[in-house]
C-alpha cells in the first residue's frame, strides 16, 4: 500500500522527539500525514507548529486530545469546557481531520457510572457549537472497557454512535483497533457508522499477548492478535478511505528504538499487515 494512505500519530516517537525533529523523521520516509499530540504542540509553540506544517504541507488526521468532560465540581466541568474550546481552536489552526475526544472516566470519588455518562454527552454538546463554528469535527473515540474509571467511560463503537445520533452534525468517532478489537457488535457498528457517515478517523496497533501494562504495552502491527485486515474492510465498505493512523505507546520497547527505525517499521508493517 502506498505510504501517501499512512499517518503517523506522533504518541508513536513521543519518547525520542520533539514535534519538529518527529515531523522531519515522517518526511525522511515519504510520510506527510501525522497526528500530533497538544503537549507537543504546546512545547513548540502553536505559531511555530503551524508554521511547520503549512511549510511541509503536511495533513493532520487528527489532534489529539480534547475531552475528558466529567468533574467533581462545577468550577472543574466549566475548566474542562474552556480546555476543550481552546483545543478545537488549536486544531482548526491547524488544518486538522478532526479533534480526538477521550472522554474521561468517574470524576474523583464516584461511582455513579451513569452520571458520568451524562457528564460526557453534555460536555460534548456545550462545545459542539463552538466547534461547528470552527468547522471542527468531534471524533469520539471510545476506549476499551479496562480505562472506563479513569479516561474513558464511553466503551464501545455503539455506545460512542448512540451519542453522536443523539447530538447530530459535527460529532463522529475515530475507530482505534487496540480498543475495539474485540467486540462481537463490531461489524454491525462500522456499517452503521457507515450509513450515518460518522468515521472521522482510523487508528492501528496491535493487542499483545501477553500485555505488560494497560497503558504503555501496544504492539506494532503484526506483533499480536488483531485481525487488521479485516477490520480495514469494514471501514472501507462503510464509505472511509481515510489514512490508516498508527498509534503507538510502548514504554518498553518501541519509545525505546531510534525513532527513524520504529517509523521505518510502521511503514515495512502497514505495507505487509495492513
Amino acid at each position: 500500500m502506498p505510504v501517501e494512505d499512512l499517518s503517523i500519530n506522533l504518541a508513536t516517537i513521543r519518547e525520542q522527539c520533539g514535534f519538529a525533529e518527529a515531523v522531519d523523521v515522517c518526511l525522511k520516509h515519504g510520510i506527510t500525514s501525522i497526528a500530533p499530540w497538544r503537549d507537543q504542540l504546546a512545547a513548540v509553540g502553536l505559531k511555530e507548529a503551524v508554521s511547520i506544517v503549512k511549510s511541509n504541507g503536511l495533513h493532520l488526521t487528527g489532534v489529539c486530545r480534547g475531552g475528558f468532560f466529567p468533574a467533581g465540581t462545577r468550577a472543574e466541568q466549566e475548566n474542562a469546557l474552556d480546555d476543550n474550546r481552546r483545543a478545537i481552536d488549536e486544531a482548526a489552526a491547524l488544518g486538522a481531520d478532526c479533534l480526538v475526544l477521550v472522554v474521561g472516566g468517574l470524576p474523583k470519588g464516584s461511582h455513579d457510572l451513569g452520571e458520568a455518562h451524562r457528564m460526557v454527552a453534555d460536555g460534548i454538546a456545550a462545545v459542539l457549537p463552538h466547534a461547528r463554528q470552527a468547522n471542527m469535527p468531534l471524533a469520539i473515540e471510545p476506549l476499551h472497557p479496562m480505562y472506563a474509571a479513569d479516561r474513558a467511560c464511553v466503551n464501545t463503537l455503539g455506545h460512542a454512535l448512540d451519542i453522536c445520533e443523539r447530538l447530530g452534525d459535527g460529532v463522529g468517532v475515530a475507530i482505534d483497533v487496540y480498543h475495539v478489537w474485540w467486540d462481537p457488535d463490531l461489524a454491525n457498528q462500522i456499517a452503521r457508522a457507515g450509513r450515518m457517515k460518522a468515521i472521522l478517523a482510523h487508528h492501528i496497533c496491535d493487542w499483545l499477548v501477553p500485555t505488560a501494562d494497560m497503558l504503555t504495552d501496544r504492539g506494532m502491527m503484526g506483533d499480536g492478535v488483531i485481525d487488521l485486515p479485516a477490520i480495514r474492510r469494514l471501514i472501507v465498505n462503510a464509505g472511509f478511505n481515510g489514512r490508516q493512523e498508527v498509534e503507538i505507546f510502548s514504554a518498553g520497547n518501541w519509545w525505546k528504538r531510534p525513532a527513524d527505525e520504529v517509523v521505518a517499521t510502521c511503514v515495512e508493517r502497514f505495507r505487509s499487515r495492513c
